[in-house]
């Protein structure tokens, strides 16, 4: 279902129209890579791994209690931008997000989504704050690999580049040679809006709970749906249209 209170399918088909490009956030949008290799257990052992090397003090108090592990990190780049501590860091944030695609659950309908989409010409690419390599060993699980190859675009070393920055959206439309205006971001973060935003592209917020959308909607985004189900009927029917 979508969030909106009158013909909700209308404003999703004519979104869904206009675009010939598609970008998919990862975590989220395609599937919950944290669903059982628990991200606090991530972000826990990132601080206890820093405490250890009497390293605690480059976080403050908020951060060492943050559940989110991508939070730990930007705080240590921050304080240690470019530093081989940082990319020690990010290579364990990577191992742990490789190690988190065997247990990851599936977004409901996003790969008959995704196959559909392909299948009727629409390019697809992933913009994501994950390692590549992990966005890389899921699609390949899942069979839809070949749906964006070559088009993964996710976290680099550096990290002032991570979303709500709009490069790796930026970098996607340039290799498929795609027109903003013809372009649709799927995220479910306000660093994916303000990303798809400060590129141009259109954006649509995907909450699986009241939480996320609120936070969607707390920046802005006024496009929400809580179920890819209605994204997959209006694309199986402009389909079958054509």
């Amino acid at each position: 279902m979508t969030s909106e209170a009158t013909d909700p399918t209308e404003g999703l088909r004519k979104l869904i129209e206009l675009a010939r490009f598609v970008l998919f956030d990862f975590d989220g949008p395609i599937c919950r890579l944290f669903a059982r290799h628990s991200a606090v257990g991530v972000a826990r052992e990132q601080v206890r791994w820093l405490e250890g090397r009497g390293l605690h003090g480059l976080l403050t108090n908020g951060v060492r209690d943050d559940p989110d592990p991508q939070v730990v990190l930007r705080a240590v780049d921050r304080r240690r931008p470019g530093s081989d501590l940082v990319v020690e860091l990010e290579e364990r944030l990577t191992h742990e997000e490789l190690t988190a695609v065997g247990s990851a659950w599936p977004t409901p309908y996003a790969d008959a989504l995704i196959r559909t989409w392909s299948a009727v010409g629409v390019r697809l690419a992933i913009t994501t704050n994950n390692s590549p390599r992990a966005a890389i060993r899921y699609l390949d699980g899942r069979g839809l690999l070949d749906c964006f190859a070559p088009h993964i675009y996710g976290r680099t070393q550096d990290l002032r580049l991570l979303k709500p920055d709009p490069h790796c959206v930026r970098r996607a439309l340039s290799a498929m040679g795609a027109d903003p205006a013809g372009t649709l971001m799927i995220g479910d973060t306000p660093s994916d809006f303000l990303a798809a935003r400060a590129a141009g592209v259109h954006f649509l917020g995907y909450a699986r709970d009241a939480r996320k959308e609120g936070l969607l909607r707390g920046v802005g985004a006024d496009r929400i749906v809580t179920s890819l189900e209605p994204v997959l009927s209006v694309v199986r029917s402009i389909g079958a249209a054509g």
